[in-house]
């Protein structure tokens, strides 16, 4: 009897901690299962964020590789016209037009010395020269009546003068102000198969005693087209 009792004692004690054990169990399994779930969704969440950077990042990518391309195009054009002007002649004057103390003739001798700023020999520099008593123009340069002078060859950093003359009669009259006196020079070289010069127009100023330019000019068909 008291057997009996004892094991049915201990068998509800064993239906009793299993009914315990297995709510703990169910409920631990729960609380796992919506663990799992919360992780899942954060792992979702988690996975849009990182494609939504990744886009941002690819768009970011896209514009600085455009970006790289076309400073590397600017940089080749910026390299290809830098060697196309440099490795080139480049004639202009080293100062403003002088008079001489002594001349080689009866005249007024004049004195303008001009320069190869480029590192390339020009092979021909010719000296064009104009004087009138009324204003010049860029189109006189191109007239048939300049007197022309070949200066030969100007070699990089070489200097070279050219000479014009003046009859002391009318560069009196300059120098009184009793007449205008405006000058042109013009001096051709070539760039290759191609023709440059530079031109400058200028005027007697008595109350300065100086030649003072009007007008400076540069012919070269590369340079203009970039203008």
């Amino acid at each position: 009897m008291n057997k009996i009792l004892l094991t049915g004692i201990v068998s509800a004690l064993f239906l009793v901690g299993s009914s315990f054990s297995l709510s703990i169990f169910a409920q631990e399994t729960l609380e796992t299962i919506e663990h799992v779930e919360e992780m899942e969704y954060d792992l979702e969440v988690v996975v849009g964020i990182a494609h939504w950077l990744t886009g941002i990042g690819t768009v970011a990518l896209a514009v600085a590789l455009i970006r790289t391309f076309k400073h590397m195009e600017a940089v080749t054009k910026m390299t290809t016209l830098e060697t196309e002007y440099r490795l080139r002649p480049w004639i202009g004057p080293t100062g403003p037009i002088k008079k001489t103390d002594h001349s080689i003739n009866e005249k007024c001798q004049f004195d303008i010395a001009i320069k190869n700023y480029g590192e390339v020999p020009a092979s021909g520099v010719t000296a064009k020269f104009k004087m009138a008593t009324k204003m010049l123009s860029r189109e006189d340069a191109e007239s048939s009546d300049l007197e022309s002078f070949n200066l030969g060859p100007v070699f990089p950093n070489m200097e070279k003068h050219y000479w014009f003359f003046i009859e002391p009669e009318l560069w009196k009259k300059a120098l009184e102000g009793q007449e205008k006196l405006f000058t042109i020079l013009y001096f051709e070289y070539k760039t290759g198969s191609a023709k440059s010069g530079y031109g400058m127009i200028s005027e007697y100023v008595p109350s300065s005693q100086n030649f003072v330019h009007r007008d400076m000019w540069i012919d070269d068909k590369k340079l203009n087209s970039l203008s």
